[in-house]
């Protein structure tokens, strides 16, 4: 079954010709070798790359095992570029090749060469792989299945994906196994064989007890601000352990650099600037999230502002927390500060959004609520509400457009327009 990674896959055929090696990063498993050797391999074929200017290399395959010594995958490159026309050089798990670094950026001074690279572990997946070619390269993200490429594989309605979705997440692996308890035990698997044990091995985490601990703690309060002295008073008061603040933000880097984890920043709307702790957390992958409470929190309103999160990154935004400052006077009279939050604030470019999740909206009473945060802000960008009530989109009296979570999810065009 082949499944559709339009946007990465325009992403990449955009990106030709740049002069950048061409970096695929994303957790393990997200899909990042079939994208490249798959889909991009396919793109090129059909515009008339003939095969012998498209040059594979799957370094973790026993065969391709002599390519990992640097010398003979360069000489070997060097006595095929037979004429001036573009070569393509794929590279998978780049990681086993011996000093890759120099060697991509020896290819990149071939003037007739386009490289594409992807990797799996730890080391490679790390956000700072780019600073390895010295401004060379061009990085790639790819993310697990958004609930639009997942629903496209699927059959019945948006709410019966979303069941599965919200439960399993996307990790393609994992989306195309068979039953409840298959998709449960490779998660698991994934999860403490492959994730953790990258991050424990790759930063030499002597106590791995206490970060798999706050890993688990981080799964319970998606979606809840926290910040690393929060987290050591928690682990204090609810597992008697002392563990200091900076080692839980070193831990929780630890998370994020290798993209398990997405973290999402406070930022002031109308000071424009950001504020600090505390900050939100996500999971890239529901599924990971979920096996790591062992399925025990079905939280949907949390659950759904995950996916939201993530939806959002895949759509190109960069997503912060939005925070609005209210005077408001007490019964006395004297004035007080009020804190309000705006779930996301979106950026891409100069378009901007403020985004509010909100799981049920019953009465006027709970449309209040969820907007009252939106209205304060005093400028003239779009405003929305997102719900898995069965509506239609509308705009409110107040300026903001209510929208259902599907339709929110599978209409890209319905924030740009």
């Amino acid at each position: 079954m082949e499944i559709k990674r339009d946007k990465y896959l325009e992403k990449l055929i955009s990106h030709q010709g740049n002069g950048l090696v061409k970096v695929i990063t994303g957790i393990r498993r997200s899909g990042k070798s079939y994208l490249l050797f798959s889909l991009f391999k396919k793109h090129l074929l059909a515009i008339g790359i003939s095969q012998n200017h498209i040059l594979e290399f799957q370094l973790d395959d026993y065969a391709n095992r002599e390519f990992r010594n640097p010398d003979n995958l360069y000489k070997y490159v060097k006595e095929r570029l037979t004429d001036n026309s573009k070569y393509y050089i794929l590279l998978d798990e780049v990681q086993l090749l011996d000093h890759f670094e120099d060697v991509l950026n020896g290819f990149l001074r071939l003037e007739n060469v386009e490289i594409y690279i992807t990797g799996s572990n730890a080391k490679f997946l790390s956000k700072d792989i780019i600073t390895e070619f010295r401004g060379r390269g061009d990085q790639i993200h790819v993310n697990p299945l958004s609930f639009g490429e997942f629903y496209s594989i699927k059959e019945g309605s948006p709410e019966k994906a979303w069941r599965e979705y919200s439960i399993y997440g996307g990790l393609p692996p994992v989306v195309l196994c068979h039953g409840d308890a298959e998709k449960s035990e490779l998660l698991n698997r994934l999860l403490c064989e492959t994730y953790l044990t990258d991050i424990i091995d790759r930063n030499g985490v002597k106590n791995d007890g206490e970060l798999e601990d706050l890993l688990s703690i981080l799964a319970s309060c998606i979606g809840s601000p926290t910040n690393p002295n929060k987290l050591s008073n928690t682990f204090l008061s609810e597992k008697k352990v002392a563990i200091s603040p900076n080692t839980i933000k070193l831990y929780i880097d630890y998370f994020c650099d290798s993209f398990l984890l997405y973290k999402a920043m406070r930022y002031d709307i109308k000071g424009r600037k950001y504020i600090g702790t505390p900050s939100k957390y996500y999971f890239s992958d529901l599924g990971l999230r979920n096996v790591r409470l062992n399925f025990r929190q079905n939280e949907p309103t949390h659950i759904m502002e995950n996916v939201i999160f993530n939806e959002l990154l895949y759509r190109g935004f960069n997503v912060d927390v939005g925070n609005v400052v209210q005077n408001i006077k007490g019964k006395d009279g004297t004035s007080e500060r009020k804190q309000l939050e705006v779930d996301f604030v979106c950026n891409l470019g100069d378009l901007r959004i403020y985004i509010q999740s909100a799981y049920s909206l019953p009465d006027r009473k709970k449309m209040e609520q969820e907007q009252n945060s939106l209205v304060k802000i005093d400028d003239s960008f779009k405003k929305l509400i997102v719900t898995m009530d069965n509506v239609s989109s509308y705009i409110n009296e107040k300026g903001i457009v209510i929208v259902n979570l599907f339709d929110f999810l599978l209409n890209e065009k319905l924030l740009v327009a």
